[in-house]
């Protein structure tokens, strides 16, 4: 499936300028609808308004965390499809297990450049084919 780029991306992050940075990346990349949230409740009330085409969340929020976040997203009937991508500086094992275990659609380590965003991105719309 090709990526459409005039789906809705949303960017939930508690830290500004990493929204901004992520924004930045994501037109650079051809998204034209870029929305950002500053914690995962409020992300959770933008999903229920507006379909998005792809979540990228960061881990380490207050009061609801992105890992909360998913969780709550696919526990959602109506949400439970929307690929979602989860950010952090955190590199232990345990948390990209959990993460995997949530039904994270892919797994970015802080930091990260276009090159690492896109190609985590095309992974998710264009998972690879698994050989017969």
């Amino acid at each position: 499936m090709a990526i459409d780029f005039s789906t809705p991306v949303l960017v939930v992050d508690d830290y500004g300028t990493m929204v901004r940075i992520i924004r930045n990346l994501l037109k650079q990349l051809g998204f034209t609808t870029v929305d950002d949230a500053n914690d995962g409740a409020t992300a959770l009330d933008k999903m229920r308004q507006r379909k998005y085409g792809l979540v990228i969340s960061d881990w380490n929020m207050e009061p609801m965390t992105g890992y909360e976040l998913l969780q709550q997203v696919r526990a959602d009937p109506d949400l439970k499809q929307t690929p979602f991508i989860m950010v952090t500086a955190e590199t232990k094992s345990d948390n990209v297990i959990a993460a995997k275990k949530a039904g994270v659609s892919n797994y970015i380590v802080k930091p990260f450049n276009a090159e690492t965003l896109k190609s985590k991105i095309e992974a998710v719309f264009n998972p690879p084919v698994p050989a017969a």
